[in-house]
């Protein structure tokens, strides 16, 4: 797909008419075949063949790319990976995005959400280097971009796009390219004005067009598009028409006052120049689309007009060469045109026309993604019947429709996300906290919570973002909580600890008595976790208070026990006792004879450990009484195993023998 999406196996639209490049083909199967220097001295290179095809943007550098990929896909059979390293606007993609999404692609996880750059392109290089694939990289921008994600595997092969040399990256193999032959230039404006004669009947005047395009394929089929969309109008005029366009760069003269023409630009200006006033300032808007992706609800968002205007219009642009085919009903910008887009945009476009058009794409997003969660709802349930009453474009037939939405724009949502964030200045920020609120909930929806984590992670550092920037402290609170739990589950302790420890005191400034209640017991799970147990026993009695506070006897019962537990581990022994004491006593005030086991039991244990083993064994029979009462199986088998230490302890083996062989029965039994 043109929009970047990496993905294994398979090819993006190939549809492109390709001519005019078998030099360069065979230039890049050479360079694949022959012995690299390392090789010819003696020292194989430990990573994977380089090939870089060099060129300026419209020479259909990636075309001829795809052309190679396309011819040698089948050498590897784990598949081809791809990835544009530059995002629309010109900004490097970063790594980690980059090697998640190569990871994702290659079906891969052991890459926990939010992790350091460094460890995902390790995990990708581990599972590259038992692979035998092709990974294509485009719009490379630095050299370092691409040195990251080589594989160190001889039996792999990167394919990069870029514009000029990537110095740096070892045993790189350059292929320069420029505009295409004469002779396939005017082929390829044949194939894009059709069956009209002009250029057949007039040969000479056929090389003057593609000249004046600078044999660029870009500028080709701009211009053969827009001739093919002028059946009237001559080859000749169509030259002097294209030649007499600006390309919109200022003379600067020189010591010969002249300077060498933007080909594709000018070719530009010209087709762009002669559509109507409405099809134009769609065009120019589509500089606003994320990741340069766009379709019907998309564009008619953006100018206000109908979807089905919209499309037709798409379907215009696309003729023009101005757009490319990435699926049914759906285009992306070509890379080469985005600065010229974007040119236009700031050009003759007002900033607030431009903040709006933004804001209908956010707020039309936004209605779609909730169209894309509630088909997932039972029949009959609220979300199902406020779909059904939703416009007939936005909604979905199905479940696995939604999906497939959803997947297919998964870039170029998280790229709205991201541009809100960046390029809104602050004002969108309203639209931004709904659109990651709701694409948190379908990615939560159509995916597994470990397919969902790594885009939520990114999600809800987006809308810490904005919370800070609008010192909105509920928001910042939920955000760090979110974070903080996601840092602890993929084992970052010390910055959960941080996270929960800032989120609490967003908690706290807003009042919120439920996020200030909650996260004290994860500071303490967190300490636990890194051995501080005294810090844990803290934070869990904290959290008690709490809970007191708050009336919520069974959470106050829950909490007796991590503090006793906490205390235990810190070897306070007797302050555990006590706390183990107090849960059992409220255990049974609830009325619940397994809690009240469980930490009778836990007194037994710790009365053994003081070396009072009469006390531990009239504790833990009444525990096991309790076991009983509330028909658990499971519990019963571990209070057996207690009284047969505690029976081993008081001297009494024979006792000790058959609570344990009853244990280990009780134990069969649960596992049957």
């Amino acid at each position: 797909m043109r929009h970047g999406t990496p993905t294994a196996g398979g090819r993006p639209d190939g549809g492109c008419f390709f001519v005019g490049r078998d030099r360069e083909l065979r230039r890049l199967r050479t360079d694949l075949e022959s012995a690299g220097l390392g090789t010819l001295a003696g020292r194989p290179a430990p990573h994977s063949r380089v090939l870089l095809v060099a060129g300026r943007p419209g020479s259909g550098r990636t075309t001829l790319a795809e052309a190679f990929v396309r011819e040698v896909a089948g050498r590897y059979p784990d598949g081809v990976l791809r990835a544009r390293l530059t995002d629309p606007g010109g900004m490097p993609v970063p790594t980690e995005r980059t090697a998640r999404d190569l990871l994702t692609a290659l079906g891969a996880g052991g890459a926990p959400p939010g992790a350091d750059p460094d460890d995902l392109t390790a995990v990708l290089r581990s599972e590259l280097a038992r692979r035998r694939v092709l990974l294509f990289c485009d719009d490379v921008a630095a050299a370092e971009q691409l040195g990251e994600l080589v594989p160190e595997n001889r039996d792999c092969l990167v394919v990069a796009v870029a514009s000029g040399p990537l110095t740096g990256v070892p045993d790189i193999r350059p292929c320069a390219m420029g505009g295409i032959d004469r002779a396939a230039a005017v082929e390829l404006l044949r194939s894009r004005v059709g069956t009209s004669p002009r250029l057949t009947v007039d040969p000479r005047r056929a090389e003057s067009l593609a000249e004046a395009c600078g044999d660029l394929p870009a500028a080709l089929r701009m211009v053969g598009g827009w001739l093919a969309a002028r059946p009237k109008l001559s080859v000749s005029d169509a030259t002097a028409q294209l030649l007499g366009t600006p390309d919109g760069h200022p003379d600067t003269g020189g010591t010969s006052g002249t300077r060498t023409p933007d080909f594709l630009a000018r070719a530009f200006h010209l087709v762009a120049g002669s559509l109507p006033a409405p099809a134009g300032r769609l065009l120019r808007f589509l500089a606003v689309a994320p990741a340069g992706f766009v379709d019907a609800q998309h564009a008619s968002a953006l100018t206000g007009c109908s979807p089905e205007t919209a499309e037709e219009t798409l379907h215009r642009l696309h003729a023009l060469g101005l757009l490319h085919h990435a699926a049914p009903g759906c285009w992306t910008v070509p890379g080469c045109l985005d600065p010229l887009l974007r040119a236009e945009l700031d050009a003759r476009e007002r900033p607030a026309e431009v903040m709006l058009a933004r804001a209908r794409m956010l707020e039309r997003t936004v209605r779609r993604l909730h169209a894309c969660r509630a088909v997932t709802e039972p029949p009959g349930s609220p979300a199902r019947t406020k779909l059904a009453g939703m416009p007939r474009p936005l909604r979905f037939d199905s479940a696995r429709e939604a999906r497939d939405w959803l997947e297919l724009r998964r870039p170029s949502l998280l790229a709205a996300a991201r541009l809100a964030v960046a390029e809104g200045a602050g004002e969108l920020d309203t639209l931004l906290r709904r659109l990651v609120h709701a694409l948190g909930r379908c990615f939560a929806a159509h995916r597994t919570p470990e397919e969902a984590a790594p885009e939520v992670y990114r999600l809800q550092e987006l809308a810490l973002q904005v919370a800070e920037r609008r010192a909105l402290e509920p928001d910042r609170a939920a955000a760090l909580l979110a974070l903080a739990d996601m840092d602890a589950a993929a084992g970052r302790l010390a910055a959960a600890g941080d996270r929960y420890r800032r989120a609490l005191d967003a908690a706290r400034a807003c009042r919120d008595g439920v996020a200030a209640t909650v996260i004290p017991e994860r500071l303490g799970d967190t300490h636990g976790r890194l051995g501080d147990w005294a810090r844990a026993a803290d934070w869990y009695g904290r959290a008690l208070s709490l809970r007191e506070s708050a009336g919520d006897p069974h959470e106050v019962a829950r909490l007796h026990g991590l503090v006793a537990d906490a205390q235990a581990r810190n070897g306070d022994t007797g302050e555990a006792l006590r706390t183990w004491r107090a849960a059992a006593a409220l255990h049974r005030r609830l009325r619940d004879p397994a809690g009240r086991g469980r930490a009778l039991g836990e007194v037994g244990r710790l009365q053994q450990r003081r070396g009072r083993p009469d006390e531990a064994l009239r504790s833990c029979r009444e525990a096991l009484a309790e076991a009983r009462r509330a028909r658990d199986p499971l519990l019963q088998a571990e209070l057996r195993m207690c009284l047969a230490d505690v029976c081993d302890a008081a001297g009494d083996p024979v006792a000790a023998a058959r609570h344990r062989s009853a244990g280990e029965e009780l134990r069969d039994l649960t596992e049957r």
